[in-house]
């Protein structure tokens, strides 16, 4: 069976959701295109967008900890800097590549969670820092995709008996065709589509952000304790380095080194 991409998602603000993409340009060395480029901070959080420095994930708002942000939709234009966010029964257009833009997505955010005055969210972007959870291990992981295996997901929900969706876990890539959780076993091994080289540099262990249902906004899976109860460990797909740029696409065909 071949090994082939089935989805490419790309997070532009850490903690959100993501947008699919039907191909993308992977450059040497750098990570997924326009991938948590953006993060909505809390207050006090210390990050300095003049001085970038990685930051834990809980200085900023996120599933783990917000599980209600799964239900609002974001879109961004890149080229435009247009970010739209939409909630069931509200849609905002912001340019965030404004100072201005960025504040009022931030007050919206804030309407949105009903936090207090007390606690304004504010959206930073420091290009090229990535707000991406691994980012405190090192500028190399800041800038490494995340690979999710679909038959490892597939795998995961027999076990347990309850449907999984793969989006529970933020992938940027999503692969079919690999032996479940052999993946976790590639450290160190390399993977190409077309031109692109990635090299496989880490597993990936998951946090209470996976327990959060999409569709719903709750929390109805334990997700963490249910991996390490059927496998002895908590992790779920991989991240890899991009090693030769290249361009990916749906449906493109996966070889292992």
């Amino acid at each position: 069976m071949a090994i082939k991409i089935e989805a490419l998602t790309r997070f532009p603000i850490k903690g959100l959701s993501g947008q699919l993409l039907d191909s993308v340009t992977l450059a040497t060395g750098q990570g997924f295109p326009s991938d948590r480029k953006f993060g909505f901070a809390r207050p006090n959080s210390g990050f300095d967008p003049a001085n970038p420095k990685p930051l834990p994930k809980g200085k900023f708002y996120m599933l783990a900890r917000d599980a209600s942000l799964a239900l609002l939709d974001t879109e961004y234009d890149e080229d435009t800097g247009i970010l739209v966010l939409t909630a069931a029964d509200i849609s905002a257009c912001f340019d965030i590549s404004t100072d201005a833009g960025k504040q009022e997505a931030s007050q919206f955010l804030k309407a949105y969670l009903a936090l207090p005055d007390e606690e304004s969210p504010q959206l930073f972007e420091a290009s090229p820092h990535r707000f991406t959870d691994v980012s405190v291990d090192s500028v190399e992981m800041m800038n490494a995709v995340s690979i999710i295996n679909q038959d490892s997901v597939e795998a995961f929900e027999k076990a347990i008996g309850q449907a999984v969706d793969p989006r529970r876990f933020r992938g940027n890539v999503q692969l079919s065709g690999l032996s479940p959780f052999s993946e976790l076993d590639m450290v160190g091994q390399e993977i190409t589509v077309g031109s692109a080289r990635l090299k496989i540099v880490r597993r990936t262990r998951r946090c209470p952000a996976t327990e959060v249902n999409l569709e719903t906004g709750e929390r109805d899976m334990k997700t963490p304790r249910l991996l390490r109860e059927h496998y002895s460990h908590m992790d779920m797909g991989v991240y890899a380095e991009v090693v030769q740029g290249g361009v990916l696409s749906v449906g493109s065909v996966v070889e292992l080194a």
